[in-house]
């Protein structure tokens, strides 16, 4: 699924992150409750994390200039990195302090059913976003485990909004737990410790989105699959010998570069290979629609000299 076929999945999620917030907010000010805090402020950077988004693919979709001649596809590949980022600082981070001060200094958390109320509809709106995430996902699996997945996706909107929303209702969860904790109990520090585990999930969540989009920002090449059938279609054509490097890149989830040398036959003339050159282009370009760019560089290849 492209980037922008998931943009009703990304405006979802933020309509959904904006409204949990204000609501996790009030209960928060109603009943002391730091983990409804937290909760509150991890919807917040949710909801700037899709705003990210929907801006990186915007400012991807810039055609081409002099001072970027391969376009801007990867602008949404740095907008996903500063969603993790987000994740990390602003959400991991203000949990993380709110829920040590809390432990070093506790107050009295006031105990309410509109905690109970809140927890239950911010769940149900995340289940509602991170179901239609998942069915992006699902698509893109092809048979493959989530962790070969995501880390063979080269769309971050893909899996990005999923862990999101992940984290999110495992957020959820650990609040009720916390905020449970303390009413049975009358001890504010369950609402703490649960303020810190919160904090825990989304800095796990944060440095796992940050290690995939930092492999898609600094370059990845094509999928395995894609790679091979550029060979096999490159080594069919009857005016070429041999086939070397096979090198590829992605601009952007829908955009790869390719650069393949290849060994014509010394028997056809300079015009042969033009035209052999002219033609696998053209073939290449039918049945990789995904290549944006493709450069043919033909230079004698000794034997063995062949690679990916």
């Amino acid at each position: 699924m492209a980037a922008q076929g998931n943009t009703k999945v990304i405006y979802a999620a933020l309509f959904a992150n904006g409204a949990i917030a204000v609501t996790k907010f009030i209960a928060s000010a109603v009943t002391g409750s730091s983990a409804m805090f937290a909760e509150g402020v991890h919807s917040v950077v949710d909801t700037g994390n899709q705003f990210l988004l929907l801006f990186g693919i915007r400012r991807s979709k810039r055609p081409a200039s002099a001072e970027h001649p391969f376009g801007h596809g990867k602008d949404l590949y740095f907008y996903a990195f500063m969603v993790a980022i987000m994740i990390f600082g602003a959400g991991a981070g203000f949990a993380g302090y709110e829920g040590i001060h809390k432990l070093l200094e506790p107050t009295e958390v006031s105990p309410s059913w509109i905690n109970y109320a809140v927890l239950g509809i911010a769940f149900v709106f995340e289940a509602v976003a991170w179901t239609m995430a998942y069915r992006g996902f699902q698509a893109s699996r092809r048979g493959r485990g989530i962790i070969e997945t995501v880390h063979r996706s080269k769309d971050p909107t893909l899996f990005t909004v999923l862990f999101e929303d992940t984290a999110a209702m495992l957020g959820l969860i650990i609040a009720f737990f916390g905020v449970l904790a303390t009413q049975l109990t009358g001890d504010p520090v369950y609402d703490a410790l649960a303020t810190c585990f919160i904090a825990v999930v989304l800095a796990v969540t944060a440095v796992f989105l940050a290690i995939e989009t930092k492999g898609l920002l600094v370059g990845e090449a094509a999928d395995p699959n894609v790679v091979r059938q550029l060979r096999a279609t490159v080594t069919a054509d009857p005016a070429v010998v041999a086939v070397g490097d096979v090198l590829t890149m992605h601009l952007g989830p829908n955009e790869i570069l390719a650069t393949i040398s290849a060994d014509f036959d010394n028997s056809i003339s300079a015009g042969s290979v033009e035209d052999a050159t002219a033609r696998l282009r053209k073939t290449v370009q039918a049945s990789f629609p995904d290549v944006s760019r493709l450069y043919i560089e033909a230079r004698e290849l000794k034997p063995g000299t062949a690679s990916v």
